[in-house]
């Protein structure tokens, strides 16, 4: 019988329990990428909370990423001395850390501006550049000391875009089938795995993408699928348009639980599933009826950081997170009740 409060290992990682802080974008580095002193204190919040493993925010692997302001970047070989240190103070915890690398949308520079392409518009030359720069991306995040990385192909950000059918209608090796969509995904494994080998290699991806003619859950499975025969070392289930509102405690939790039961029957690596938990006694049952590993949180770290240590001292704690989804339109994405109760 699986327990949230035991001890599990995945490849390359030994957590103390099977909750994982979900990638939560917090917007607050500075344009260069480098890391805040309010990021330090929120990832070192998060480590003594008790939560199993980190995997951090948004970090893009690009310098004209221009996307979103403030995101974390692994784009230059000077920024490893502050993820280092990053690391360093989630390390101090017992906790191991992932970093999430992302790209939120190709530019191309043009009469010395950037413009956005999508994946159609791409060349060839491209896209092996943009492997490129994940691959160099893992290479610095190994020099930082991270436990492993996460490969983000959800939320519609590039990758999530390239694999989506929807999207990308591309007529080479790059596009059409599942398989043709998702070997970028492969290619930048394959390279991270032989040039950063100490690393645990994750991927986030989308269940669907609610978006008409997009990845659905039948495409998501055999990309995850391809992924596992890849030696993929874990998947993370979520979906496009996540964060629903109105989530109650032993009501409607784990809303993409279903859907990451079947990848994880069909798969032989672990499988984490995000969306909607506030139970312990829902989650839990989550795992023992599935062959679900690992669950993973985000806003009710956002409302508590500590709810880990709260439910391992009471087994009937629920997380106070109330949905409202306020946390992304405030400062740092944090929660608006914090303080208040």
């Amino acid at each position: 019988m699986k327990k949230i409060f035991e001890s599990v290992t995945m490849n390359n990682i030994a957590l103390k329990n099977r909750l994982v802080r979900s990638a939560t974008w917090e917007g607050i580095a500075n344009p260069d990428g480098s890391v805040t002193a309010e990021a330090y204190e929120i990832y070192e919040e998060l480590a003594k909370g008790g939560i199993g493993a980190i995997i951090t925010g948004f970090t893009s692997v690009a310098l004209h990423d221009y996307y979103f302001e403030g995101m974390m970047r692994l784009c230059d070989d000077a920024l490893i001395p502050q993820y280092k240190k990053l690391v360093d103070i989630i390390h101090a915890e017992g906790t191991p850390v992932i970093t999430q690398l992302a790209l939120g949308a190709y530019y191309r520079e043009m009469d010395g501006r950037f413009q956005q392409v999508e994946p159609d518009d791409m060349t060839e030359e491209e896209i092996r550049y943009v492997i490129r720069q994940f691959i160099d991306a893992a290479v610095r995040a190994e020099k930082a000391g991270f436990d492993g990385v996460q490969i983000h192909a959800a939320h519609f950000f590039f990758l999530s875009r390239f694999i989506s059918p929807a999207v990308n209608h591309r007529t080479d090796s790059y596009g059409g089938t599942a398989e043709n969509r998702s070997r970028i995904l492969t290619e930048i494994m394959e390279g991270i795995r032989k040039e950063a080998p100490s690393l645990h290699i994750t991927i986030k991806i989308n269940s669907n993408d609610f978006t008409y003619g997009g990845l659905d859950e039948s495409e998501s499975l055999a990309i995850c699928k391809l992924l596992d025969q890849a030696e993929i070392d874990s998947i993370e289930v979520s979906g496009n348009g996540t964060s629903v509102g109105g989530i109650k405690a032993h009501v409607n939790e784990g809303y993409f639980a279903p859907f990451a039961a079947s990848v994880a029957e069909a798969v032989s690596c672990p499988v984490i599933v995000v969306g909607g938990f506030r139970s312990l006694d829902t989650m839990e049952d989550i795992l023992n009826k599935t062959r679900i590993e690992l669950i993973s949180l985000s806003r009710p770290l956002l409302r508590e950081p500590d709810i880990p240590n709260k439910m391992k001292a009471d087994t009937t704690v629920i997380s106070k997170c109330v949905s409202c989804n306020a946390c992304y339109s405030s400062p740092s994405h944090k929660c608006i009740f914090r303080g208040r109760d």
